[in-house]
């Protein structure tokens, strides 16, 4: 490191839409395949940073999953003399040098050089859509082709899936809904929530004439971590109950025979309907995640530090916070997050 050069490290929240990309990972060498890492890599690249830029993920998604927020840190070395981006700058510029307009950073925080977008994550929450009320393909709108599983079924039984996501609740082996290649250690996780319900508004682009035919349903998991593909594999599970092909009781001896490989557990739902909704670490939040906060799920949180959109210093990274309670799950998203306005020589002047 030169003299007077500065090193910062940043942690970015990012979303995108999976349909166009191989999962976010980076793909490296001459494929035709890319990943949503290759794209921010790629802008962060016009940073001018004296070392390469490099995004470390928080939470990796395979091909045609979602995220509405996705978290990474990265370390921006700037030429010497030049103080460090702002968090405010760092993410009007990689959202000004990005090339696929599927992938949106969110908002940026300085952190401390030993901050670890994947290990420090204390909660990751995953959101799967379903549809019920389409016999064919074509009778889903075109706006919600590639958002949810569309399932021929006109209704779900949601008591019995309820019902069996609770013998999935706690700390478990979930092997039987791993996949095989998961790089995890351990088999052994906590699952927090898992919840099913029916989309309050249903979708704003079904038609009026359409909406008692096409209902829309959320499942959503928490926990600190997944295994390979878990949540896809549970979802396949507890569809099967909706659908009648299952009864409650039998997914607590799926979980219970370990078994990967077993007729129900092995089927795996489609990556279409899977959105990554939040990644949580101890003591902050992103701007995206407090306006998910509503009156019923600030309780229990005790003395949660949070940030205003402005703040770019993440102070309970630096500083002991201490919690009273439990953090309740997210609800439904709002990311209209505040932009620093682009204008006629923005990049010069900020030297990006």
């Amino acid at each position: 490191m030169g003299a007077g050069s500065v090193r910062a490290r940043y942690l970015v929240y990012f979303q995108y839409l999976g349909t166009d990309f191989n999962g976010v990972a980076a793909v490296r060498g001459a494929q035709h395949a890319i990943g949503v890492q290759n794209y921010l890599e790629e802008a962060a690249e016009r940073l001018n940073s004296v070392v390469p830029v490099k995004f470390t993920i928080s939470s990796r998604t395979d091909a045609g999953v979602h995220a509405l927020s996705n978290a990474a840190h990265l370390d921006v070395q700037r030429r010497s003399g030049r103080p460090p981006f702002s968090p405010e700058v760092l993410t009007q510029a990689l959202n000004t040098h990005l090339r696929h307009p599927a992938i949106r950073v969110l908002q940026a925080f300085r952190v401390p050089s030993h901050f670890h977008a994947r290990h420090a994550a204390t909660s990751r929450t995953y959101l799967y859509r379903l549809a019920t009320g389409c016999h064919r393909p074509d009778q889903l709108p075109v706006f919600e082709r590639n958002r949810c599983w569309a399932l021929r079924a006109d209704c779900l039984d949601v008591a019995a899936m309820r019902e069996a996501a609770q013998h999935l609740l706690g700390t478990h082996d979930f092997r039987a809904f791993q996949s095989a290649g998961s790089p995890a250690t351990s088999p052994v996780r906590t699952l927090r929530r898992a919840s099913v319900s029916p989309d309050p508004a249903s979708s704003p682009f079904v038609l009026p004439e359409e909406s008692r035919r096409l209902r829309f349903w959320s499942l959503e998991f928490e926990s600190q971590s997944f295994l390979y593909r878990q949540v896809r594999r549970m979802t396949s599970v507890l569809v099967a109950v909706g659908l009648g092909a299952l009864m409650p009781a039998q997914v607590k001896m799926i979980l219970e025979s370990q078994d990967p490989l077993g007729r129900h557990q092995s089927r795996v739902a489609p990556a279409h309907g899977l959105f990554l909704k939040a990644v949580l670490y101890e003591g902050f939040e992103s701007t995206a995640q407090r306006s998910q906060v509503t009156p019923d799920t600030q309780q229990g949180q005790g003395s949660r530090s949070t940030l205003g959109p402005a703040a770019g210093r993440c102070p309970a990274l630096y500083t002991t916070v201490h919690h009273t309670g439990t953090t309740a799950g997210p609800t439904p998203v709002s990311l209209d997050l505040p932009q620093v306005p682009a204008c006629p020589g923005w990049a010069a002047r900020n030297g990006v």
